[in-house]
């Protein structure tokens, strides 16, 4: 039972992460297009330039949950690559509870009337020419949460299957 909610959990990041990854190539070849379009042929599009930083932005917060499961998060592990998978799964559990945790919990309800008031007005860019969709980029930050508070709990139940020496969820 432990296995399959930690499995499911994870499959939300993977899924999600490799469906956001190419997102990536797409923001590439707009910032291309919009270079080219700009220098060759002295054509500038303010929609095309935000809807880059949406991309962006969509990469960032919606991929953030395959990257902590993929555990190529930021970490200072000047200790940490030292100690054994047991000490390591303590590490993780105590960062999870004391510090992921309460932060996305946090900015998650700060969020909320952020997010809310943008939705009330539906938020439009400022400048001239710009997309018509900022109340949609804002609501990226509670999904993000809710993202990073799933995979945490996964993350945290794994490392407890560590501990315990009950390490079956290998993989995911």
């Amino acid at each position: 039972m432990l296995n399959k909610l930690i499995c499911a959990a994870e499959s939300v990041s993977t899924i999600t992460g490799r469906c956001i990854a190419w997102l990536t190539l797409i923001m590439m070849i707009l910032t291309c297009v919009i270079v080219l379009l700009r220098y060759g042929f002295g054509y500038g599009s303010i929609a095309m330039q935000e809807s880059v930083l949406y991309l962006h932005a969509i990469v960032f917060m919606l991929g953030a949950a395959y990257t902590f499961k993929a555990d190529e998060h930021v970490r200072v592990d000047v200790f940490y690559r030292g100690f054994s998978a047991k000490k390591k799964a303590l590490v993780n559990i105590a960062g999870g509870l004391f510090l992921l945790l309460p932060f996305c919990c946090f900015t998650f309800y700060m969020s909320l009337d952020y997010v809310g008031a943008s939705w009330r007005v539906f938020e439009t860019s400022p400048q001239p020419g710009g997309l018509a969709y900022v109340y949609l980029l804002k609501t990226l930050i509670p999904i993000m949460m809710v993202t990073l508070i799933v995979q945490g709990l996964a993350d945290i139940l794994k490392n407890l299957a560590v501990i315990s020496g009950k390490n079956t969820v290998e993989g995911h």
